[in-house]
């Protein structure tokens, strides 16, 4: 590894002219030192390029940059007396645009407060005090590890109603969200991103700042305070990073020397009709550097555990989101982007090759193959990939009215028929809960008692479904309406016991789950997983178990209708007491406590080709999840 803060050198230059400098934070942009401060920005179309800033009042004339005379196109130079805080931007003259024009630096570590639009130079010192975490997070960090995601919008997962709704900053929400996280059994929170991103309405997904985390909440160092908190608190720091495209705001990438630059020149390739944006050119070297090196700069710099690549999908396919006529097909002649492709590829083997104790995570919609299977082995080298055909199948489900959903019980089973083709995380994000679809407890069909016993179902299932655990702030205590990022969650809700018990049922299956590897540890393995009964369509009941070595088995069973069955014959693989260990419908969750009196004993009658069964009372609209173990007499 080159060293990051050394002077760009020509082995840095050949990296980033070849796309595989996957550390140039540093090296171009704002280097400060302590009589000024280096510049060096890449834009090999313009005439001349100027550093311009509150050191200088904006004169384009006083601090003119250097080609070098290698040819990368890269503009360098030293500037006397800036100081860290100090705005800047850089002018641009370039034939093909009619007059100068200002750009902020691709490589900022800061930038003004939107809607402020300059850079700001800066320094990334900190003392980290998470070095416990660091010594020990490829353990917590392990595909064979638990992983109850928590995904938080931070603008809007509290705020301060008394000063005029403001936003918490990253260290007032350091550690109130570590507390509660914790306290709630979580392994790992996701933040959207906080990439500095000029529409505050874009939830951090159109970023111009790929070095820099929003100054909407504070500096850098008070971003690595809020890591470092997390940190020291257990839990895992994973950031929603967007390859896929970038916004077209003057300051931003787009046409960054007067010419397509960054992003394609054809709009068949370079625009994206979905989000109304520019899509990178992952067949420019450069570019892939830039990139590489934005992935690389939040591993190294603020100790993320992982990334959660956005948008996948758009990447992948070269016809994503547009019309016959409006794609050119690759040099094959197919729909795949064979740049973009290699550029996933390169980026996943880099960072597990520098930081084999993190993990990857690929947002992506489609049935790519091996999404999460190695490069070397034809893969794209993610760590895991969202299962968006899991939680699209499983909430329609869940609209269904019970009475109905006999008719819809393949979209519970058929997941199972591809659930370890690649290394699953179910997701229940926040797409699910905005633009009209409102939040998860308004997607429950039935009266209020039956739409939370229903939220305290889908949540019991998805636990106990093979996969990774991910869930959005508010669904824990079942906020009922759509998320909005412009206010607080609606906290005053956890003084309803209604609402508490939910909180408290999500807090006890996390609990659970963290202490039972047969939940967790061969989740991408289907030793890991066997039915019991899938075939109950009639009465909406699905029976199954988890299993992994050294661990006691978990029996699941889930009663999808409000009718309490009573003597419900299970076949289960061994004699002797099973224990009930969670019941959904519990009164403390807010259930009608029908249960099975802490547990059941099985008996010698055959049932589901088992030679042993178990007798259940199967609460309504509920999961219960039993262990064989002893009895309150303790005899086996």
């Amino acid at each position: 590894m080159t060293n990051p803060h050394a002077p760009l050198t020509p082995h840095d230059v050949y990296l980033f002219r070849e796309g595989s400098h996957a550390h140039l934070y540093g090296k171009l942009g704002c280097r400060l030192e302590e009589e000024g401060a280096h510049f060096a920005v890449w834009a090999p179309n313009a005439r001349s390029v100027a550093v311009i800033g509150t050191f200088n009042d904006w004169d384009g004339n006083a601090h003119r940059l250097h080609a070098r005379p290698d040819g990368s196109g890269i503009w360098q130079g030293f500037v006397p007396g800036v100081c860290a805080g100090q705005c800047y931007k850089y002018r641009i003259d370039s034939p093909y645009a009619p007059a100068p024009f200002d750009k902020g630096d691709p490589y900022a570590f800061h930038w003004e407060v939107p809607p402020g639009t300059a850079s700001r130079a800066w320094r990334l010192d900190y003392d980290w005090n998470d070095a416990a975490w660091m010594e020990t997070r490829a353990r917590a960090n392990a595909l064979d590890a638990p992983w109850s995601i928590y995904e938080v919008h931070l603008g809007s997962w509290r705020r301060v109603p008394e000063d005029g709704n403001r936003f918490l900053t990253y260290r007032e929400i350091a550690q109130p969200l570590a507390e509660y996280a914790r306290a709630q059994g979580f392994t790992h929170v996701e933040l959207m991103p906080i990439t500095e991103h000029p529409f505050y309405g874009s939830w951090g997904y159109q970023t111009t700042g790929y070095f820099a985390p929003t100054a909407r909440y504070g500096t850098p160092q008070d971003f690595m305070y809020l890591v470092d908190t997390l940190h020291r608190h257990g839990l895992g720091v994973i950031l929603d990073w967007v390859p896929s495209h970038f916004p077209d705001d003057p300051h931003g990438l787009a046409r960054f020397d007067g010419t397509y630059l960054y992003e394609h020149a054809d709009p068949r390739r370079g625009y994206h009709p979905h989000w109304h944006s520019a899509i990178f050119n992952y067949g420019r070297h450069e570019v892939r550097s830039f990139l590489l090196s934005s992935a690389m700069f939040w591993l190294d710099v603020y100790h993320l555990d992982g990334l959660r690549v956005d948008a996948v999908a758009s990447m992948l396919y070269l016809d994503y989101g547009r019309e016959p006529g409006q794609w050119i097909p690759n040099a094959r002649g197919g729909k795949e982007d064979l740049d973009a492709i290699a550029f996933l590829r390169k980026a996943n083997t880099s960072i597990y090759r520098f930081h084999p104790d993190v993990q990857t995570i690929a947002e992506e919609s489609t049935a790519w193959p091996m999404v999460s299977r190695p490069v070397h082995l034809g893969g794209l080298g993610f760590g895991m990939k969202w299962n968006l055909g899991w939680m699209h199948d499983t909430l329609d489900y869940f609209r269904q009215d019970p009475i109905y959903r006999k008719y819809h019980h393949d979209r519970l089973t058929f997941s199972l028929w591809y659930a370890f083709n690649e290394n699953f995380v179910l997701p229940l994000s926040h797409d699910e809960v905005v633009h009209g679809k409102g939040a998860l407890l308004a997607k429950m069909p039935g009266d209020d008692w039956q739409k939370r016993a229903n939220l305290r179902l889908l949540y019991g299932y998805q636990w106990a479904h093979p996969g990774k655990k991910l869930l959005f702030m508010g669904g824990e205590f079942g906020q009922p309406r759509e998320w909005d990022h412009e206010t607080s969650l609606d906290w005053h809700l956890l003084a309803q016991p209604e609402h508490d018990g939910l909180r408290r049922w999500v807090a006890d299956l996390n609990a659970y789950y963290v202490a039972t590897p047969a939940l967790y540890q061969r989740d991408f393995d289907a030793d890991g997983f066997e039915w019991i009964d899938c075939h109950d369509a009639e009465a909406s009941v699905l029976a199954f178990l988890r299993h992994a070595p050294g661990s006691p088995l978990v029996l699941v069973v889930a009663n999808f209708t409000p009718i309490p069955r009573h003597g419900y014959r299970i076949g289960v693989p061994q004699g002797g007491y099973w224990r009930e260990r969670l019941n959904s419908d519990a009164a403390c969750y807010g259930g009608s406590n029908l249960g099975n009196a802490g547990g059941a004993r099985a008996e010698a009658i055959p049932a589901h080709g088992r030679l042993q069964s178990l007798v259940l009372n199967l609460p309504p609209l509920a999961v219960l999840y039993l262990e064989p173990s002893v009895s309150a007499e303790g005899v086996p």
